[in-house]
């Protein structure tokens, strides 16, 4: 049974570290997820029993990696789907049709007071 939750888990942990490399980073939290549930399984049967316990931590390693990656890519790698020349042209012409702003210049207090 222990072997059963060690073998699930390092095909989760692996297709979650492939999976965050690549394309479909946002896909790789699922295994991920199911590594940690397997890895936890296997774990706690090994602990019952004494076993060796390296390869479970190497779940445990594989699956940090494939969520720290990503993670990172999550935040700081932009979407390839948004084109950025357009919002740019966009926000350039917002700009154009909004009026200077307001000189103090042109009204003093004193104007005001001498055209009552």
């Amino acid at each position: 049974m222990k072997r059963l939750w060690i073998v699930l888990g390092l095909i989760a942990a692996i297709l979650a570290l492939i999976l965050s490399v690549t394309k479909f980073f946002n896909v790789a939290y699922t295994p991920a997820i199911a590594a940690l549930i397997f890895g936890m399984f296997a774990f706690y049967l090994s602990r019952q029993k004494e076993f060796p316990k390296k390869t479970i931590q190497l779940i445990f390693l594989l699956t940090i990696i494939a969520v720290v990656l990503s993670s990172y890519k999550l935040m700081f790698v932009p979407p390839e789907n948004i084109d950025l020349e357009n919002i740019e042209v966009i926000e350039e012409n917002q700009t154009d049709n909004v009026p200077p702003p307001f000189q103090e210049s042109e009204y003093n207090q004193r104007d005001l007071i001498r055209d009552e």
